[in-house]
């Protein structure tokens, strides 16, 4: 008899698990903090990699519904120089590995893929604790409570399970993120439109940042990135959103008008995000009956690999269980040597060859030098 999962978290990496489960006919249940599938919007586009978002969703047998959702011409990228100079365009000619599609409408396809009930919603974990023997006890915040015994944390950044298995938490990388929106691009803010292109634009430097993406229904998505410490973010008062887009903008002075303009003009409140992260080289010691996947298991900076990373890591263990079905520890110990091995190589490959925001190197031109070939 298959051991039931529990699964606490039901994004892109807990509900993949999940489907796979489905699949080889394995028991799953999800429990997920929001009230209900719509309760939060889902944050906006991501590009589904060719070697690893997409081999998750082939385990998941979804690639039919995940090419019915991806948004034609969105993977052309823009390079700009904080003068407005354009260094290097690319179009989409639809030979990429990384189409682009909604967050919300993948997630969509993932839910609409489990039979009801699968995802219980409003359940919110404030503890869990070892029972022994490989079992858990997971506690909501209504006082309810259940025992399992295989634990999964899906639950992002600030986990509730990981203590389970470290004590390690995610520090602050010094950088933060203010995004907003502009909506109806086109015809409401077409000099927006016209800077942002058909795709991605990136204005990089150090320790100040511009990307943009031009996501589904004429909308622009735009985000500053700077490197600041947290006190200074909390000094800015983003119940004045004016004034808190102006003081972002301020940090971009003699930038071209039309990339600060991007930040002043938003449609929307400005929304503020901070990057944290766990160390690289993450790990923690096998404990009998549960693992983790995703941000909660390797958090990392913003480098379009989380997402695609969640998604694999719920493949993956899907797989493992369905292979060790009556050995479980036998599956858990497999999949988390592989995860912990690719969750680093991935790090380590952003943080020397990705130019993070804070370092020299994250300039306009090194950006088109990696993008040519022509890395120094």
């Amino acid at each position: 008899m298959h051991t039931p999962v529990t699964v606490i978290g039901a994004g892109l990496g807990g509900l993949t698990l999940a489907r796979v489960l489905h699949i080889h006919g394995i028991p799953v249940t999800v429990y997920e903090a929001d009230a209900s599938p719509s309760a939060r919007t889902q944050g906006g586009m991501l590009d589904i990699h060719d070697y690893n978002g997409q081999l998750a969703l082939q385990a998941a047998g979804l690639m039919d519904e995940f090419r019915a959702i991806v948004l034609e011409g969105r993977q052309a990228i823009r390079v700009l120089d904080r003068d407005g100079t354009v260094l290097f365009e690319k179009a989409d000619d639809g030979t990429g590995g990384r189409p682009e599609v909604m967050r919300g409408e993948l997630r969509h396809i993932l839910l609409d893929s489990l039979p009801a009930g699968t995802v219980r919603w409003g359940h919110k974990v404030s503890g869990t604790r070892a029972l022994g023997e490989g079992r858990h006890e997971v506690t909501f915040a209504d006082g309810t409570s259940l025992t399992t015994g295989l634990l999964v944390g899906a639950d992002g950044a600030w986990s509730r399970v990981r203590p389970l298995l470290t004590a390690t938490a995610p520090h602050y990388t010094g950088t933060s993120c203010v995004h907003v929106y502009l909506h109806e691009a086109d015809t409401r803010h077409p000099a927006a439109a016209k800077t942002v292109g058909g795709g991605s634009l990136m204005a990089p430097s150090p320790g100040a940042e511009i990307f943009a993406h031009r996501e589904s229904g004429d909308t622009l998505h735009i985000y500053a990135l700077l490197s600041r410490p947290l006190d200074w973010f909390a000094a800015l008062d983003f119940t004045d959103p004016a004034a808190a887009a102006a003081a972002i903008a301020a940090e971009f002075d003699g930038w071209a008008p039309e990339l600060t303009a991007l930040i002043t003009d938003g449609d929307t409140a400005p929304v503020l995000r901070s990057f944290h992260a766990l160390p690289t080289e993450h790990r923690w010691d096998r404990v009998p009956g549960v693992t983790l996947l995703g941000d909660a298991a390797h958090l990392q900076i913003p480098n379009g690999e989380g997402a695609n990373l969640a998604m694999l890591d719920g493949a993956e263990l899907g797989k493992a269980l369905a292979a060790h079905p009556d050995d479980v520890e036998a599956a858990l110990t497999a999949y988390e040597q592989a995860m912990f091995t690719r969750s680093a190589e991935v790090a380590t490959y952003e943080e020397v060859e990705g130019h993070r925001i804070d370092s020299h190197l994250n300039t306009a031109q090194d950006l088109v030098d990696m993008f040519t070939g022509n890395s120094r």
